[in-house]
């Protein structure tokens, strides 16, 4: 698999993507080694990642060398623009051609990557997202969700998280669908329980979309449907995947990112409260287009960039993007 990495993406691009990419490497080899050692299948040149880096050829070379990180398995791709982070995403994309962001994904287009990853511009990724790759047929609006941390110290997935903040019923049971699929292939969620985010349990409470959205999620097939869930109720082992509109998805992933900041800060130490740290989980998928492409936190460091390289390949390794074809 060949997996592209928008260097220049990022508050500290591209060291910390270059430092994120030989911690990958260096976790890949220990498992490689391990294989060996056991005599099991996987330690050969099957299934090895090529990595296709996009952006300034010079500092990257200069930092992979600094950081003695293996070549062996890496190309650059030189790109002479950067889309920044505070630019209209279509106009960046339409003016900076020669972005890392536009060529990676012209790369991504023409099949000559297999994924894409990026800690920069959110809208451009979305742009580039449903202009270069387009979204699956069938997908009414590509989503993206939000890991939340869960008092039996498993993930659960809330979508939408902010792209989408008007919805309609439909979009709310295509994103419990494509939340679910996610859930069960890279969360290891088995028939996963998905819940309507709502101001009460019982059936008819909520807004017009939410009391629309009801019914409709009760006849869609393949989820595991349970009802609403209340806010009290995102951090318990109610619901695996939780459905919403992006303005509510948002508000609510915006509160939990500043439950780490605030046991940070008040110096306290628990092992629920520190799987808010974000970079653990590295970046999130956008769901519904043809190909993996995930985005990263604006201030992703290392860790973060390995672990979005890992989410990345497992999603190419489980087929997501197959499973969600097959399953429209």
């Amino acid at each position: 698999m060949n997996i592209g990495i928008d260097m220049m993406g990022g508050d500290f691009a591209p060291l910390e993507a270059v430092k994120g990419i030989g911690l990958y490497l260096e976790q890949r080899k220990r498992a490689e080694d391990q294989r060996e050692k056991d005599k099991e299948p996987g330690a050969s040149d099957e299934g090895k990642v090529q990595l296709t880096l996009f952006g300034d050829e010079a500092q990257i070379k200069s930092l992979l060398e600094e950081h003695q990180i293996n070549l062996q398995h890496i190309k650059i791709v030189p790109t002479s623009q950067v889309v920044d982070m505070h630019e209209h995403p279509t106009k960046a994309l339409k003016e900076k051609q020669d972005s890392s962001i536009a060529v990676g994904f012209g790369y991504l287009a023409k099949g000559l990557t297999d994924a894409f990853i990026s800690a920069g511009n959110t809208g451009a990724m979305m742009v580039g997202s449903l202009f270069s790759i387009k979204a699956i047929e069938g997908i009414q609006r590509p989503t993206i969700g939000a890991y939340m941390p869960r008092e039996n110290g498993r993930l659960g997935w809330l979508l939408d998280a902010g792209i989408n903040a008007d919805c309609k019923p439909e979009n709310l049971a295509q994103f419990a669908m494509l939340g679910t699929i996610f859930a069960e292939q890279v969360l290891n969620i088995p028939n996963p329980k998905v819940g309507l985010i709502n101001i009460g349990e019982e059936e008819g409470k909520g807004n017009l979309l939410a009391q629309a959205a009801y019914p409709l999620l009760k006849e869609t097939k393949g989820i595991n449907f349970i009802g609403n869930i209340e806010g009290r109720d995102v951090f318990l082992d109610k619901a695996d995947v939780m459905v919403c509109e992006g303005f509510t998805g948002n508000v609510i992933l915006k509160l939990a990112e500043s439950i780490h900041d605030l046991t940070q800060r008040r110096k306290i130490n628990d092992e629920f409260f520190n799987m808010f740290e974000f970079e653990q989980y590295g970046g999130v998928p956008v769901l519904g287009v043809n190909k993996p492409v995930i985005i990263g936190h604006g201030i992703s460091g290392a860790k973060a960039f390995m672990n979005m390289i890992n989410i990345t390949q497992k999603m190419i390794e489980k087929d997501v993007i197959g499973m969600i074809k097959a399953r429209l």
